[in-house]
């Protein structure tokens, strides 16, 4: 039984980490004006942030249709995989669950299996790789679906925003509280966990950093640790020497965010990706 696992571009798993793990990445688009682009493809996430201030009107972000995922999973049927894990970014915060479950009823090759993973960027990630480590250890796909709840429990996304202007554009926060946000100059600090965006404010970007290591902090020991960042690699290096005695042995990414997350959040963001140890 040969099972392959699928997740869309919104993970922000690099594509060699995605390549050697097995885990075909289905690009989600970006829509800049009247051109769409295909993310981590027709545009690349320096570019993107480099001009997302002066964007006009601002970029908004779209799941690609049906086909593009019934194609990847009947390629990987093709190719021998009997099932399909298909993780993706929360459901309750995009619609690209729905569409891969469309178009996994209308696959032929192979059982697949549709999984939101209640979270965002390398919250995914880090769920993708799981799944395929499972799946490299010759688990069934039922095996693997009914191991990552667990881990979705544990992971958590902590960010620590420039501003609330993003969001207001995106239609999370009124133009009213963005423009008093301005005014104080306060710093949004966002939880993402099992699907839900919760939200905290404070006066300067230092306490946004230092809450984000507060959070971080009080999750324990972790078995999954990345940085986070939105076109602010300098300020995302410093935060990682913050955090690199609360690691767990290897390497620590450091990721700059799919613009299909940064469109929403803004440049100059902060953030830390993790799972907390089970046990």
């Amino acid at each position: 039984m040969t099972v392959r696992v699928v997740t869309d571009s919104t993970c922000d798993l690099t594509p060699d980490l995605a390549a050697s793990a097995g885990i075909m990445v289905i690009p989600v688009y970006i829509n800049l004006g009247d051109r769409s682009y295909l993310d981590g493809v027709d545009l690349t996430r320096t570019e993107f942030y480099a001009r997302l201030p002066d964007f006009d009107p601002p970029p908004t972000t779209a799941s690609p249709g049906p086909e593009p995922f019934r194609q990847t999973y009947e390629a990987l049927a093709a190719e021998g995989a009997d099932e399909i894990v298909s993780i993706h970014v929360a459901a309750s915060l995009s619609t690209v669950c729905n569409v891969a479950t469309a178009a996994a009823r209308e696959t032929q090759g192979a059982r697949v299996t549709v999984v939101d993973s209640q979270q965002v960027s390398l919250g995914t990630g880090f769920l993708a790789l799981t799944a395929a480590r499972l799946a490299a250890a010759g688990r069934t796909a039922a095996e693997i679906v009914a191991a990552l709840p667990d881990q979705i429990r544990r992971t958590r996304i902590f960010a620590a925003l420039d501003t609330l202007e993003y969001l207001r554009r995106s239609g999370r926060v009124s133009a009213l509280v963005a423009g008093l946000g301005s005014l104080l100059q306060i710093k949004p600090v966002l939880t993402v966990a099992e699907g839900v965006i919760r939200s905290d404010r404070v006066r300067t970007r230092s306490q946004a950093v230092q809450r984000i290591l507060d959070l971080l902090g009080a999750r324990g020991p972790l078995s999954h640790l990345a940085v986070l960042h939105t076109g602010a690699r300098a300020r995302a290096e410093a935060l990682l020497a913050q955090v690199r005695h609360l690691a767990p042995p290897g390497e620590i990414p450091l990721v700059e965010v799919t613009p299909a997350i940064g469109a929403h959040v803004g440049p100059e963001g902060l953030g830390l990706a993790c799972v907390q140890a089970a046990g």
